[in-house]
């Protein structure tokens, strides 16, 4: 009996030559892989005085992150404003990401739109510049139907060879991948290896988790939400919580997968004042407030997004306070 194992991009191709009747049969399976298991970073996109993206202190934060045993950077997500960038900003952001990262872990590159079109371009861009993945949110604004959702995946798999991760998060979007579509996507379409679930609806994600059966990699969106998610049989989480303590983070997931439920679950409660207070307003308001406060050059916001009012920093400063970070 003989097996050999190839790994390309996106899947696992498992040739297994067995003997049948005198001859020889030849089997043929297409396995999904997973992006990363662990902690993954939403990373911020620190900003000069003008506006403009301060690279040398993304380089700076990007280390300490690796540094801390973040599992994965995920770049240019809505924790890094990508919605406020121009197309040259945002794959140069991500290259930038993948030159400095040089393979030490996972890049991957959020590169969804409202628009087929424009995600499909940045897709084959950040594949071009070396990203390993992409987190692509669904369309927002002019939603999409199941169906609509389903094309516009495929749409950007068609175009690309490295892994998506789908990213489902309703309450910016008002669209919401149901747990029937999503599994459908991750078994018809062929680079779909995971989700992003950041719903809220624990019971959603029981009800995904058992539909897929293995199919679909899940990630949690919501970082007070990781273990419920990782109990479900989930991968990990792709965090905000990370900018600001992707030691605890990368260690409340190693020391569940480890099977130290105890160790895992204090850290998870015991970051809950820390959490509540980085979604106080909206992300990334807040967590860029606290990379600032921690002496990160992380910068001001891109409008829309305004400064954090003064009575939510205090709040959030007393959180850090009391998590130990100040």
């Amino acid at each position: 009996m003989y097996e050999e194992y190839k790994t390309f991009s996106v899947t696992k191709i498992r040739y297994k030559i067995s003997g049948v009747n005198n001859g020889i049969k030849i089997m043929k399976e297409d396995i999904k892989m997973s992006i990363f298991t662990g902690a993954g970073v939403a990373i911020i996109t620190p900003m000069n005085e003008d506006g403009s993206i301060n690279y040398d202190e993304l380089g700076r934060i990007i280390e300490d992150q690796i540094a801390g045993g973040t599992d994965a950077i995920i770049i240019c997500g809505t924790t890094g404003e990508s919605s406020t960038m121009n197309d040259e900003e945002h794959i140069k952001c991500i290259k930038y990401a993948v030159d400095k990262t040089a393979k030490r872990i996972p890049v991957i590159a959020g590169t969804g739109s409202n628009c087929t079109r424009e995600a499909v371009n940045l897709a084959k861009q950040a594949q071009e510049v070396g990203a390993d993945g992409l987190l692509c949110v669904t369309p927002y604004y002019n939603k999409a139907t199941q169906g609509g959702l389903y094309q516009y995946y495929k749409d950007i798999s068609d175009a690309v060879n490295i892994p998506i991760i789908m990213y489902n998060v309703p309450s910016r979007t008002g669209t919401n991948i149901l747990p029937e579509t999503a599994v459908k996507i991750a078994k018809e379409v062929k680079n779909v290896v995971a989700i992003k679930e950041a719903s809220g609806n624990i019971s959603q994600v029981a009800k995904l988790a058992s539909l897929a059966d293995g199919c679909l990699d899940i990630y949690s969106g919501n970082d007070d939400q990781v273990l419920p998610l990782l109990s479900l049989g989930g991968k990990g989480v792709i965090s905000v919580w990370s900018n600001v303590a992707p030691a605890k983070v990368h260690d409340m997931v190693a020391s569940y997968m480890d099977g130290d439920i105890e160790k895992a679950q204090k850290i998870q409660l015991e970051a809950i004042e820390l959490i509540d207070a980085l979604f106080c307003e909206v992300n990334p308001i807040p967590v860029k407030a606290a990379m600032n406060m921690l002496g990160y050059k992380a910068g001001s916001l891109r409008a829309p997004l305004t400064e954090m009012t003064d009575a939510n920093k205090e709040r959030l400063r007393k959180a850090m306070e009391n998590y130990g970070l100040l």
